[in-house]
């Protein structure tokens, strides 16, 4: 295995990080055949294109540890799931695709634009998994953080497949009724918190290796999943209020069950059609 000293890291991780970004490019490259694949299919595979990357430079180099190992195959894990999960209901979901289309998100874009947003999201992508990637590429120990990191990454994998499941099922007995069961109870959108939970859990786990600049990248990125999370849940809160608002039911559970966060008082992130 090749062993790389600190001082060929420091002038290396640069360029390194440039690799990655082909890498997650190469993951979201279907974005050209439609638009939103670029946020959505190929963001869950190239956050697992990435893990697998990670865990080949690691064996290779001698960096993995025991977490960074956990944490690479759980982004596999998570892009695989996200991924596929997505790209299942837009090509079987008959509903979903026709509330997709009337977004636009899926019609075709001038070359420049799907350009300019392939490699805005590659950046991301990029950026979103670096607090692992620099904790291999500096050949950091494990520490306490990085195992607290795994296990909020666990959960939040968890969270977010049971979420998923939970709303699967309820659309299968009742399509035309909102989900308020299992996690719904707790948050409007626990798919979008546990996701916010993931990263979270990356950020933690980077602690006592990330180190100068490199935190820039580490945390602009948590802030900027955490935005487009947000934003995310603001939009499905529109199209539900549209879909439901009329319903009691639905503005009984919509007024007493927070939006994105559990156990807050922030029931709405848009002006209702009640207000």
């Amino acid at each position: 295995m090749l062993t790389l000293t600190a001082e060929m890291v420091g002038k290396t991780w640069p360029l390194f990080m440039w690799t990655i970004m082909i890498v997650a490019a190469i993951g979201c490259c279907m974005g050209f055949k439609s638009f939103v694949w670029f946020m959505s299919v190929g963001y869950g595979f190239s956050v697992m294109c990435i893990g697998a990357f990670l865990l080949v430079y690691g064996l290779f180099t001698g960096h993995l540890t025991l977490a960074t190992t956990i944490a690479c195959v759980l982004f596999v894990i998570y892009g695989y799931r996200l991924g596929g999960y997505i790209l299942k209901r837009e090509l079987t979901n008959a509903a979903y695709k026709k509330t997709l289309d009337a977004t636009g998100s899926t019609k075709a874009m001038p070359i420049p634009v799907s350009a300019t947003m392939w490699a805005y999201s590659s950046f991301l992508y990029t950026s979103q998994t670096s607090a692992v990637t620099y904790r291999i590429i500096n050949g950091s120990a494990d520490n306490a953080f990085v195992w607290i990191g795994v296990v909020i990454m666990v959960l939040a994998i968890l969270g977010e497949a049971t979420a998923d499941h939970q709303k699967s099922a309820a659309k299968k007995i009742n399509p035309k009724r909102f989900c308020d069961t299992g996690l719904y109870k707790f948050c409007r959108c626990p798919n979008y918190f546990s996701e916010i939970m993931f990263w979270i859990g990356v950020t933690v786990s980077g602690i006592g290796s990330v180190t100068g600049g490199q935190w820039i990248i580490v945390l602009m990125a948590t802030a900027t999943i955490t935005f487009v999370m947000y934003n995310s849940a603001q939009r499905l809160e529109l199209r539900h209020e549209k879909t439901y608002g009329l319903d009691p039911e639905y503005q009984k559970y919509s007024d007493t069950v927070p939006l994105l966060f559990p156990f807050t008082k922030q029931y709405h992130a848009i002006k209702t059609y009640r207000d």
